[in-house]
């Protein structure tokens, strides 16, 4: 296929050669569309754009943009629709917090001043999360307000406006919890500081008024959070802050500790998730009946028995059973389980099969340890080793015992002392004991849950094992025999499984095999994996497993029109995921507009892992296996000759003669482009001054690789 050149006013042609520069010339027209363009032109070094500059510049100038959303009059919209809401009802729905009825009256005001939404806006009741209240919601499901901020509206008035958040994409259209500490990083990476600083505002709003971190901000999630990443998240965004007002950036962050200290003491170390008994905390919320987000025949299997008892069909059977008419004990202890699987955000995998909420996993001990570290240096650093807390709430004994839980009337009201680093010190260490105690197995070599009712581990070998080194809870022997004696168990060629294969067991039409479990590789697991690994010194073993799941992610966007997925199949390098209800973010026309949250943000931090020659090395699309095979153990004399003879392929010779970094355009550039369709030569690319400034600044963020000058994400 070939072009007309504009500098010769179409009489000499380029030729658009492979699928990869087609692909590129589609999504390009379908951006011109967009922008209402009948014709451009476009620079040729656009179609031969190196795959890794191409995908990166996507999600920081494009997709982090399309992913944000904000709650307010002007956003209401967007962020309502919901495509989880099986009610038939599309109209908006708002549900604000009590205490706030200056938020109220603004929806109430947005109503009136556009009819045409029919947004209908309800205030919650003081205590929100009650489980009897939540499901009586299940059929009038509604996006949940967050916080807002007051800025001038140009005529001298003070106006609440809505500050902007970033959702994972897809079906999941608002607000989440750990996914947006994933979002978060990547929003770091790229310089979006202030959006990432909203999300953690609106955590302190949820903590304050929900009670608790949400699973997500919708109605049907009042009663679940997901694993905590708080003060990681608020410190990491901390030491970003513009430093020219020093004091404002430690009041927003006595702000964020004071709502984590608060989320720790009411949800992670009270009952029902705490077991007084070992001390080990649980994912186990609160709830009643069906989880209603789920499809509508995700439960049908384990409904259709209960059904033919009571002789009514699985629809007749779900309604009676969700308004307590008919009682089945075991299957309420089901969807406890069921529930906490949903609120470790590992839904759904083998390892928690109908045991769940009664796991102290290892990857929650990990994180609350965080907490307590994160908590305590944040106080004896920032905070000069005082801090008062202004809410009222009683604190959890410690250390915890089945005595001391017993009346809780008796504990103490945080109100009564200033918090000190000395005790949240002492709790970590206390839980670093525990975790020694009843998750680490020698013999093993490998962190496991602990079920804190069969009072044993549960042998299920999970990559969350290794969020101890991100956490830093784990001995430096424990590290190593992590690393090597572990950590093979879980490397594949596209980079970590969430588990290994022997402990999914085998698969069949009877026992269909689950998105958390092998052969399935997550963002999360691989960021935790890179930062730990890098924490405890091996950078090497961080770089080579980034550089396998950033393959993984770049051949897929080269192969298949840009995609960016949720989730890999990680051994089949993989998109297209035969499991439950597939794969997210890969049903877009012509062009990728979003990604998908999470794994955005995992290019994006992988890259800074990654040497000038591993970057390179994947954008020539050679495999890991390829790579390490040759260079890895290489030693360093030989070392350029092992990745010369690694990219001796047609592919990989022809990328290496592009540049690093190709001049590109932003997206929004389109709508100034002069009304014609015709290819310009990279000797043009001179008329675009942003392109050499993002040049340069790719060049500087290579350089940092190099010098060790990237992010710490620690």
């Amino acid at each position: 296929m070939a072009l007309g050149t504009a500098t010769s006013n179409g009489f000499k042609s380029f030729d658009i050669r492979g699928t990869y520069m087609l692909s590129n010339l589609l999504q390009e027209l379908a951006l011109a569309r967009d922008h209402g363009r009948k014709r451009i032109v476009l620079d040729e070094a656009r179609l031969t754009e190196n795959p890794v500059d191409r995908l990166s510049r996507m999600i920081k100038y494009s997709f982090w943009n399309a992913l944000t959303r904000r709650i307010d009059g002007e956003g209401l919209e967007i962020i309502c629709a919901d495509p989880k809401n099986r009610t038939g009802r599309v109209n908006p729905r708002i549900y604000v917090p009590h205490g706030e009825p200056a938020m109220a009256e603004y929806y109430r005001q947005v109503a009136r001043e556009k009819p045409h939404l029919n947004l209908d806006v309800q205030v919650l009741p003081p205590k929100p999360d009650d489980p009897a209240y939540v499901k009586s919601l299940n059929n009038k499901p509604g996006i949940l307000a967050l916080a807002m901020q007051e800025v001038d509206n140009g005529k001298g008035q003070k106006v609440l406006k809505g500050i902007p958040f970033v959702v994972p994409g897809a079906r999941f259209n608002e607000l989440y919890n750990w996914d947006s500490y994933f979002i978060s990083l990547g929003l770091l990476v790229d310089g979006y500081v202030n959006l990432a600083k909203g999300m953690v505002d609106h955590f302190i709003f949820e903590i304050k008024h929900y009670g608790k971190i949400l699973n997500g901000s919708r109605s049907y999630y009042l009663c679940r959070t997901q694993p905590p990443f708080l003060t990681d998240m608020a410190l990491q965004i901390y030491n970003q802050l513009d430093r020219s007002d020093m004091e404002e950036n430690r009041r927003w962050l006595k702000r964020a500790i004071q709502a984590a200290i608060k989320e720790y003491h009411t949800i992670w170390v009270a009952e029902p998730r705490m077991d007084p008994k070992t001390g080990l905390s649980r994912y186990r919320p609160d709830g009643l009946g069906i989880p209603p987000e789920t499809e509508a025949t995700h439960f049908t299997h384990i409904l259709e028995p209960y059904a033919a008892k009571h002789g009514l069909s699985v629809l007749e059977f779900s309604e009676r059973y969700n308004d307590g008419t008919i009682k089945e004990p075991e299957l309420d202890e089901y969807f406890l389980h069921d529930r906490a699987v949903r609120e470790s955000g590992h839904d759904t995998t083998y390892r928690f099969e109908k045991r769940c909420a009664n796991l102290g996993t290892i990857d929650l001990q990990a994180l609350l340890y965080k907490y307590e570290v994160d908590i305590g240096t944040a106080i004896r650093e920032v905070f000069d080793d005082e801090l008062g807390l202004e809410e009222d709430f009683a604190l959890a004994p410690f250390p915890p015992t089945p005595e001391s839980y017993a009346d809780p009337s008796k504990w103490e009201r945080s109100t009564s002392r200033v918090q000190k680093s000395e005790e949240w010190f002492r709790r970590a260490e206390w839980r670093k004991g525990i975790i020694d105690k009843y998750c680490w197995n020698e013999s093993k070599a490998l962190y496991f849950d602990y079920d804190t009712v069969q009072e044993k581990q549960s042998l299920y070998e999970s990559v969350t094992a290794f969020w101890t080194l991100w956490a830093g809870c784990a001995s430096e022997e424990q590290c190593w025999k992590l690393i090597s004696q572990s950590l093979r168990k879980f490397e594949v060629l596209g980079g970590l499984v969430s588990g290994t294969e022997e402990s999914r067991g085998k698969i069949s039409l009877d026992r269909p095999n689950r998105q958390w479990d092998y052969p399935y590789a997550w963002p999360p697991h691989q960021i935790m994996a890179w930062v730990g690994l890098e924490r405890y010194g091996y950078l090497e073993d961080a770089q080579r497993l980034a550089y396998r799941f950033l393959y993984m992610m770049t051949t897929a966007f080269v192969d298949f029109n840009g995609v960016v997925p949720e989730k890999f199949d990680a051994v089949k390098l993989s998109h297209l995921v035969d499991a439950e209800y597939g794969n997210q973010g890969i049903d877009f026309k012509m062009v990728p507009r979003e990604g998908f949250g999470w794994m955005n943000a995992a290019y994006q931090v992988g890259l800074t892992y990654l040497s000038t020659g591993m970057r390179r090395a994947i954008a020539t699309c050679t495999s890991p296996e390829v790579f390490f095979g040759q260079a890895f153990n290489a030693q360093p004399a030989h070392a350029a000759q092992a990745y010369a003879a690694a990219n001796n392929d047609p592919l990989g010779l022809a990328m290496d003669t592009l540049k690093l970094s190709s001049p590109v355009m932003e997206p929004a550039s389109l709508s100034q482009a002069p009304p014609q369709m015709q290819i310009t030569g990279a000797e043009n690319a001179d008329a675009h001054g942003q392109h050499q400034h993002e040049e340069q600044k790719q060049e500087q963020h290579q350089q940092g690789v190099q010098d060790g000058s990237r992010p710490q994400w620690r």
